[in-house]
């Protein structure tokens, strides 16, 4: 056969037909040594049943609008500011009561001998009598009526922590109800919130109608659902954070606007049960501890927690809730909600969850001044 014949019945080679692109073949080899890798090397945990080749891959992040650049920006700074504890420091205390503060002569018992250790603050929605006792004579704030469940709650207790931040002493901040009460001395307390490592502000997922089934779209894009949280309004706050809650604009306007009772067709939004945890949940997440130190009992599962009375306080009992060490917290899920149950720790070491209690009869007043040298700590 001729050179010439043989060059023709052989033709042209076609590489491409017999050998892939060279990007095709990298990335088969990088898949299947990641699906190798995911068999061989699974991760740790309860969560590695769900681990699959998506997490390996980039996830995208929603763009944040110039606003929230700014707002964020604000609370790191001030984030970084360090705590300042000092043999002046104190603990403000924030009244917020529809009236008179039935409970005064305990609180009387728990403050005495602690002068230049606390200050107390009074937000009425009415008018309070004139007779009230000495470390309940002063710093009353005046505002407009406070409605439940509306924003003018969360705007009272604005109102609270802007004018005890007033004083550069004030370093922690508790708010309290009108049927509060103490559980633990005030040393006790007093060293529990101060060298405390985090503020005590409660944040957990209610997956429920009366969790995020309150979440409005109105809220998006700054506040996802995936972002709502519940929690008691009953706080206690570092400086640092009560700071930025007066220094946000952005995130208050949204439950301004879009979080109340009525708002959007059944979605009952209560702001001051979403407002300061979904905040901090998503501003300071490893700064707060979310569970509250407000004892509150919600096993009548009503829309306000169960009010005790004389008859149903005894020692054994105040001893049961000043060391109770697992901390509750009921969701809006079944008939009957389900409980999400955690233990308490105090800079990483286990401790009793509450400082406080809610609700207590004025009825009650009585055998609690009598018993309160009993069930009360005073190690920490």
């Amino acid at each position: 056969m001729g050179e010439a014949q043989q060059k023709t019945i052989q033709g042209p080679r076609h590489h491409t037909s017999l050998k892939k692109p060279l990007w095709l073949v990298l990335t088969v080899s990088v898949i299947s040594m990641l699906l190798i890798s995911t068999h061989m090397f699974p991760p740790q945990g309860k969560r590695s049943s769900s681990h699959t080749l998506s997490s390996w891959l980039p996830v995208h992040v929603r763009k944040h609008t110039d606003e929230e650049v700014a707002a964020r920006a604000v609370v790191r700074e001030i984030l970084k500011t360090p705590p300042f504890i000092t043999p002046n420091s104190k603990i403000a205390f924030l009244f917020l009561t529809p009236g008179t503060l039935p409970f005064e002569k305990l609180w009387d018992e728990f403050f005495k001998g602690h002068e230049g250790k606390f200050t107390i603050y009074i937000h009425p929605s009415k008018e309070r009598p004139v007779h009230i006792s000495r470390h309940f004579s002063d710093r009353e704030i005046h505002s407009d009526e406070v409605t439940w469940g509306r924003i003018s709650m969360v705007d009272a207790e604005k109102r609270l922590l802007v004018n005890a931040l007033e004083d550069p002493d004030n370093q922690h901040f508790v708010l309290l109800s009108e049927s509060c009460i103490p559980l633990h001395t005030f040393d006790y307390t007093y060293r529990y919130l101060l060298h405390s490592n985090v503020s005590f502000i409660e944040s957990f997922v209610d997956p429920g109608q009366h969790g995020t089934g309150r979440h409005m779209e109105h809220m998006l894009p700054e506040i996802a659902k995936e972002d709502f949280r519940k929690g008691a309004q009953w706080f206690t706050m570092k400086r640092q954070h009560a700071i930025i809650v007066m220094a946000d604009g952005l995130y208050y306007s949204k439950f301004r606007e879009y979080c109340g009772p009525g708002i959007e067709a059944d979605k009952n939004c209560i702001a001051d049960e979403h407002y300061l945890p979904t905040f901090f949940s998503m501003l300071d997440p490893m700064g707060i501890s979310n569970w509250s130190v407000t004892y509150v009992d919600w096993s009548e599962r009503r829309w306000h927690p169960k009010t005790y009375t004389t008859n149903e306080i005894s020692l054994e009992f105040m001893k049961n809730v000043t060391s109770e060490d697992m901390s509750t917290h009921v969701t809006s899920v079944g008939e009957h909600g389900d409980e999400l149950h955690w233990p308490c720790t105090w800079n990483g070491i286990t401790r009793p969850c509450y400082l406080f209690a809610r609700k207590f009869h004025p009825d009650a007043l009585d055998t609690l001044v009598n018993l309160f040298p009993n069930y009360t700590s005073t190690a920490l």
